[in-house]
């Protein structure tokens, strides 16, 4: 009997290790393409002469990581099972509740040091405006959230679920997905995005803003990927990002609130420090929650 079931254990090891083998491999050529297309993507607008905002290169940058995450899961031996398309709200639903207002409270607390310190302004502020800000959000959320089950398949619904299966350190785990999502986005401030449109965000040179930009991606990958770990479905984080471009791309895009020039690296609701502080405490707050909850069951 003990033979036997010395053998079981390590048959079910040598499973496991085949399994994180092929996890790995898989890891690996999901994180080297989807960092390659957008430079890939940005030498194909050079040599057809398309401009970079509008060419086939961003197309390639948006697109790439779902379809590579899907033909992995379909051909690599990755399967279907720990993709999270279920909305699991069954016991869920307070989660659903912090993915929707996680950036609405995260930012207005933002705004009120912000504006306490005389660091953030709100230019022409009247019950008018707040009403615009409102109409703004409503009308962008729903497309947005069509736009961003496209992306968090990629993310939440491929790269942080075989990350987290290694069961690495859970901060480990987190900050691997924060780096990958980070880096992905470097060929879309480089080439992609409309420097007009970036300086509406930032006042830094891009050598800083870059690195700091990835950093902010890791604080919210925590908050992300415990929301993720929690209800094991990808639609939370459908709906957190769609609130986050809903809302934080509207409000300083659109000028409903300034920020003192020279202090967004700090103060801003989007790129700033206060808000990697702010995410981060929220993000080791669900995990103590989650080990809670998983000590009790």
């Amino acid at each position: 009997m003990v033979a036997i079931q010395l053998l079981k254990e390590s048959n079910t090891m040598n499973i496991q290790n085949q399994s994180n083998r092929t996890t790995i491999r898989n890891l690996v050529i999901f994180i080297i393409v989807v960092l390659a297309i957008g430079w890939i993507g940005r030498g194909l607008d050079v040599l057809m002469d398309n401009p970079a905002s509008e060419g086939i290169g961003i197309l390639l940058w948006i697109i790439t990581p779902l379809g590579a995450s899907l033909l992995l899961r379909a051909f690599a031996g990755d399967g279907w099972k720990d993709f999270g398309i279920k909305p699991n709200f069954k016991g869920n639903m307070a989660w659903y509740v912090v993915a929707l207002l996680v950036y609405p409270i995260s930012t207005v607390c933002i705004l009120i040091i912000g504006s306490g310190f005389g660091l953030i302004t709100f230019p022409n502020s009247s019950l008018s405006k707040l009403g615009l800000v409102f109409q703004a959000f409503a009308l962008g959320i729903l497309p947005l959230f069509i736009k961003n089950i496209f992306e968090e398949a990629a993310w939440r619904g491929y790269l942080a679920p075989k990350v987290y299966s290694l069961r690495l350190n859970d901060f480990v785990g987190h900050l691997i997905v924060g780096l990958v999502w980070g880096a992905w986005h470097i060929p879309y401030y480089l080439f992609f995005l409309d420097r007009a449109v970036l300086q509406d965000f930032t006042t830094l040179n891009l050598a800083i803003f870059i690195p700091l930009a990835i950093v902010v991606m890791i604080s919210w990958a925590m908050v992300y990927g415990e929301i993720r770990l929690l209800t094991k479905s990808i639609w939370p984080a459908v709906l957190m990002h769609a609130v986050e471009d809903a809302l934080l791309i509207m409000l300083i895009a659109d000028h409903y609130i300034q920020i003192l020039p020279g202090t967004d690296w700090l103060i801003s609701p989007m790129s700033g420090l206060i808000s990697v502080i702010f995410f981060l405490a929220i993000g080791i707050g669900l995990r103590q929650m989650r080990k809670r909850k998983m000590s009790v069951a």
